[in-house]
Parts: structure tokens; C-alpha cells; sequence
């Protein structure tokens, strides 16, 4: 679709493509077929998935993903969020699975800490 002729989409209307060879997500109140992109994503179709047919914008901008992968989105679009989304779909921090939330926090810290220890051990060792 062209942006002289922009499409809207209700939620409810979003909430029925949440398959893996039907998924639309929002993000910043636009609307995405990423169908054919689940394949493709650098983390996984698995982190995708968590969101489909539904609200993405908060996992979207918590990765924090590149210009680049922020341009690729154009590809995707398919028209704009008419209408409010309903509580009952807004993602929540609370709600997040604490044990893979601090897994994936956690990993962020502990590995540059291993590699630093192994560093200083090697330098102490070898000069």
C-alpha cells in the first residue's frame, strides 16, 4: 500500500494474525506483516513470536535495534492502529517471565566479566 493511501487496522483485527505463517505486530501505532520475516531475524523467530498479533512497541524498543533494522521495518508495513489497543493486550514489565528476564540480563553482565578475568590472567601469566 502507498502512503497516499494508507490502510487502518483495528487491534481486534490485529490480534487475529498471532500464527506463524500469518504475524502482525504493532510498533509505534503502525502495523507490520512480519510473516516473512520470522526466519530471517538475528535473534530468532522464537523473540518475534512472543508478540504476535499484539503490541511490540516496548520489546522492539528494549532491544534497541539498529537504524538499519529500524529502516527494514518499512518493508513490513501494511498500514496504521485505529483505535486504542485494550489493557488487556499492553504488554507489562511485571507481567514478563522474571527467570528469562534476568537470564537474558544477567548474560549481558557475566560474560564481559569472564573475558576480562580471562585477560588478566593471561597478561599476569605471560608478561
Amino acid at each position: 500500500s502507498t502512503k497516499a493511501s494508507t490502510k487502518a487496522f483495528t487491534f481486534e483485527e490485529v490480534e487475529k494474525h498471532d500464527k506463524k505463517d500469518d504475524c502482525w505486530m504493532v510498533i509505534h501505532g503502525k502495523v507490520y506483516d512480519v510473516t516473512k520475516f520470522l526466519g530471517e531475524h538475528p535473534g530468532g523467530e522464537e523473540v518475534m513470536l512472543e508478540s504476535k498479533g499484539g503490541e511490540a512497541t516496548d520489546a522492539f524498543e528494549d532491544i534497541g535495534h539498529s537504524p538499519s533494522a529500524r529502516d527494514m521495518l518499512t518493508k513490513y508495513y501494511i498500514g496504521d492502529l485505529e483505535g486504542p489497543i485494550p489493557e488487556r493486550s499492553r504488554p507489562s514489565k511485571v507481567g514478563r517471565d522474571p527467570v528469562r528476564a534476568s537470564d537474558s540480563g544477567l548474560s549481558v553482565y557475566i560474560v564481559p566479566v569472564i573475558i576480562m578475568a580471562a585477560i588478566a590472567f593471561l597478561v599476569q601469566r605471560f608478561m
